[in-house]
């Protein structure tokens, strides 16, 4: 009796990963709505904001001094392994390379390269934009702040805007803006954003950066998040270049496999011109001299003295001394018969 085998929970996991051989069609591409667009003007003047207050000197750089003096890492001791630990979720290099085998399975799947070069466009945007801010602003961290109560601005820092806030929530935020249905997106985004606070948070634990450096790190790395919409175009055009040139090298493969092997070409047989008399005494003179082989060599034939005629050449001779007498009534051959005449009654 035949059973089936009994499928275990790994089984299963694959065989719903093989639910989806090809791309989604119902997969849908973000758009630059104007719901997004108010989001994004709004947080860019929150940003806006941060900056300004930093700058003026407010509340919220006293606010940044008192949290610095509070020192966190001793008040909670006991999490600080922890929170060495958490804080690797917003380092760049290690989510980098995390978010990118995720997003690489995912277009081999999908047999698209959009997460991939959506991954590629947001970390462009996100060394850019952020990079700029810190070397422009070069404020200085806690760890090497000079004057109590002052915003450290242009002294060479660069802290402002936190670093792995931003990229906390990119790389992670990414997978809110690429996923397939918007219950998965919802859910993907608010586990992007506590990721990201909580990253930000831990490096002000830590002590190596500003509450309001991690407040303007979150809003920069939301930006960049609504902002990518409008790079939508430039990854499709992307991507289909990069189809295009894999079609032609997988052509151009294909056709230097199958290309047969050159034929042997026959030979072309010349018409032979009239050779003249000086052509033929050139070949003369170029041709060795072939030599005929030599007869063989026979005993030799005994043969009658005198000159030897042909039978019917000779002149019939009468022997000397014949018996016979000569008839006179015989005519030599080729003579003229005359008539003979008639005797008797």
């Amino acid at each position: 009796m035949r059973t089936e085998r009994k499928l275990t929970r790994l089984d299963r996991v694959f065989a719903r990963l093989d639910r989806e051989p090809e791309r989604p069609a119902h997969i849908d591409v973000p758009r630059m709505t104007r719901h997004r667009i108010v989001l994004f003007a709004s947080t860019l003047a929150f940003y806006a904001a941060i900056v300004w207050a930093i700058v003026i000197t407010s509340w919220l750089v006293r606010l940044d001094w008192q949290v610095m003096f509070f020192r966190p890492y001793q008040q909670w001791a006991e999490i600080h392994a922890f929170i060495d630990y958490y804080v690797v979720l917003g380092q760049r290099g290690p989510t980098a390379v995390m978010i990118a085998a995720w997003l690489g399975w995912r277009s081999w799947r999908q047999h698209t390269l959009r997460p991939l070069l959506a991954l590629g466009v947001s970390l462009l945007l996100l060394n850019v934009t952020v990079g700029a801010a810190k070397i422009g602003m070069g404020r200085l961290g806690p760890h090497y702040a000079t004057t109590v109560g002052s915003n450290e601005m242009w002294l060479g820092g660069d802290i402002f805007p936190s670093g792995h806030t931003a990229n906390a929530v990119v790389t992670w935020g990414i997978l809110a803006y690429l996923a397939s249905t918007p219950r998965a997106r919802r859910w993907l985004s608010a586990l992007s954003a506590v990721t990201s606070l909580g990253v930000g948070l831990s490096t002000v634990y830590l002590g190596t950066h500003w509450l309001s450096d991690v407040l303007l790190g979150w809003a920069a790395g939301l930006l960049i998040l609504l902002a990518l919409p409008w790079f939508e175009p430039l990854i499709a055009r992307s991507e289909a270049w990069i189809f295009e040139l894999r079609d032609r090298w997988r052509e151009r493969r294909s056709a230097t496999a199958a290309l047969p092997a050159a034929p042997v070409e026959a030979p072309v047989l010349l018409k032979p011109r009239p050779v003249g008399a000086e052509d033929e005494a050139a070949a003369r003179e170029a041709a060795p001299v072939a030599r005929s082989p030599r007869p063989a060599v026979h005993p030799p034939a005994y043969l009658a003295p005198g000159p030897h005629t042909a039978r019917a050449e000779r002149t019939p001779v009468t022997p000397a001394g014949s018996r016979r007498p000569p008839h006179t009534d015989r005519i030599p051959r080729g003579a003229a018969q005359t008539a003979r005449p008639l005797t008797g009654g």
